[in-house]
């Protein structure tokens, strides 16, 4: 497999040792920083990427993707760069130390437009990720720099930082964003806390290339004699992850026997693989006590940890970054007021928490070394898994909690009982227009606000809103059934004609009140509504957003 990081990376700009000035300066040039600074350069934000080290890690990291950072990349437009990284639909199987299924994860809906689990190799990944910044001028990345100290003012941040040389430059910006991982510099000048704990049992990790195994899928072995993972990965790579022992050593990992010894039980010859990478770590699971202070953020590995089984770290680290990122381009674009910042803690921490609390439990499910008590898991987990309700509970990835936003950014004025869809993720069918046929809706709705008007126009029912609306640079979007789309009796050069060429949109609509969405950037529903709801609810959300002169 082709080290990503010797593409070399985004060079420095010359004289760094000069002031330098930008709307966001962000801390690591990790998945969630690079995430953010894309997102940041598709809406012109004058951004500043700090990186510490030299080029991309490139040491083993996430393995497991799922349908929301898909499709956070589908909005930055490096979806297509992205997906030959990954493999789709995998299933993951759980298994005891005799082989034998205790449960298995297999699901097959897409409601937001992407399969919900997918293995994918993160240096990869990460490198398209750092790619994509060359396409926007205002987007620069520093390497070698470290965060040293940040001083605020009314102004916002002035970021000290230091060359390997020693030498110290100034990065002023209105607002700075930690993404610099578990030890992040940010948190700790911040002086915020990390509560939570940290496992004292280490796990070895192996890539290998030339997959010995080949199977597709993911095989989580919960063997009492020593717990591990074994996935699929592109490119013919093969993951690896065993439990360490408390008598071993770290160092014992470096002794090719040790290794071949772990990997007998499950390839055929484990003195002949091509190792990649390895490396040993804990698990830890912590959440920051603020993910802000002042114009200073968190965000990542920075803001909260979790362990691995789930797969659910670098997700969680890609929905902070979906979450702030637009927020932090309407409020220096002028478009929203600083309390609008606010709204990310209160969005992102409780769902944070829930992740946190899932991967630890399935952790605890796994890592049993006592074989009485492995022997009853089994039999409870087996017994569970042939209840139909609760298999198809587990298949579905039902169990995963979901995103909802009851405070921040959302308006639950007038709906009464259309708060059920307020502050949830909008799905994703494909759909068609004038112009493209079977596409993914928000291919259609662009990367800002949008309002959806089942069977209506948009200008009819908003009347003097929808200026505001556009003003603003949100889409006005009629939604119709297929059997509509050429009909041309109400086009208007800013109402965009969707078909529902799947019949997906009419089945919501069908199980939901609202006929009116406003959708945030992020494809959360900030508010929804009967069409006569339409104008009050467009003031009453303004307002929520903090758009200036709407209170």
């Amino acid at each position: 497999m082709t080290d990503p990081t010797e593409q070399g990376g985004r060079p420095t700009s010359p004289d760094q040792r000069q002031p330098m000035a930008a709307d966001v300066a962000i801390v690591g040039a990790g998945p969630v920083g690079l995430t953010l600074a894309n997102i940041l350069g598709l809406h012109g934000v004058r951004t500043i990427v700090v990186e510490q080290r030299d080029k991309l890690i490139d040491y083993p990291r996430g393995v497991g993707i799922d349908d929301e950072s898909l499709r956070a990349f589908q909005a930055i437009g490096l979806i297509d760069q992205i997906l030959p990284h990954t493999n789709p639909d995998q299933i993951m199987r759980f298994v005891n130390g005799k082989g034998r299924l205790l449960a298995e994860i297999a699901p097959t809906q897409q409601p937001y437009g992407w399969p919900r689990r997918s293995g994918f190799i993160q240096p990869l990944v990460d490198a398209e990720l750092l790619a994509g910044l060359d396409r926007f001028g205002c987007v620069n990345v520093l390497w070698s720099r470290t965060l040293e100290s940040y001083e605020t003012s009314a102004r916002g941040v002035a970021a000290t930082i230091s060359a390997p040389d020693g030498s110290l430059s100034t990065i002023s910006a209105r607002y700075l964003v930690g993404c610099d991982g578990g030890r992040s510099t940010t948190r700790r000048l911040m002086g915020t806390s990390f509560e939570g704990t940290t496992s004292p049992t280490r796990w070895l990790v192996i890539d290998l290339r030339n997959d010995p195994v080949g199977s597709p899928n993911v095989y989580v072995g919960a063997d009492p004699r020593r717990p591990f993972v074994s996935v699929s990965l592109a490119h013919g790579v093969r993951r690896f992850e065993f439990m360490m022992n408390d008598d071993e050593p770290d160092e014992i990992v470096d002794e090719a026997g040790f290794l071949a010894g772990l990997l007998k039980p499950h390839v055929p010859y484990p003195a002949q693989v091509d190792v990649i990478r390895k490396r040993v770590y804990t698990h830890h699971s912590r959440i920051a006590g603020e993910f802000r202070k002042g114009p200073v953020l968190i965000a990542g590995d920075a803001a909260h940890l979790m362990p691995v089984w789930q797969g659910q770290g670098y997700n969680s680290g890609i929905r902070d970054a979906a979450n702030l990122g637009w927020k932090l381009a309407a409020v220096t674009g002028g478009r929203a007021t600083d309390a609008l910042l606010d709204t990310y803690e209160l969005e992102r921490r409780g769902h944070a928490r829930a992740m946190i609390d899932l991967s630890t439990l399935v952790g605890r499910f796994i890592s049993p070394r006592n074989r009485g008590v492995a022997a009853l898991r089994d039999a409870v987990a087996v017994a569970t898994s042939a209840v139909p309700g609760i298999k198809r509970h587990l298949v579905e990835m039902r169990f995963k909690p979901m995103p909802r936003y009851e405070r921040g950014a959302v308006s639950y004025a007038h709906t009464g009982t259309d708060d059920a869809v307020v502050g949830r993720q909008f799905i994703q069918p494909r759909v068609d227009t004038r112009a493209r046929r079977g596409i993914l809706l928000d291919d259609v709705l662009g990367p800002w606000f949008s309002l959806l008007f089942w069977n209506n126009d948009p200008l009819a029912v908003l009347d003097k809103e929808a200026e505001r609306w556009l003003a603003l640079g949100a889409r006005l979007i009629t939604l119709r059934s297929a059997s509509q789309l050429a009909w041309t009796g109400d086009d208007h050069p800013d109402v965009e004609i969707v078909a529902d060429g799947t019949g997906e949109l009419k089945r919501w609509f069908d199980a939901n009140r609202p006929t009116v969405l406003f959708l945030r950037p992020d494809r959360f529903v900030a508010a929804a509504c009967v069409a006569q709801h339409a104008q009050d609810v467009s003031h009453a959300l303004a307002d929520t957003l903090f758009i200036p002169g709407r209170s």
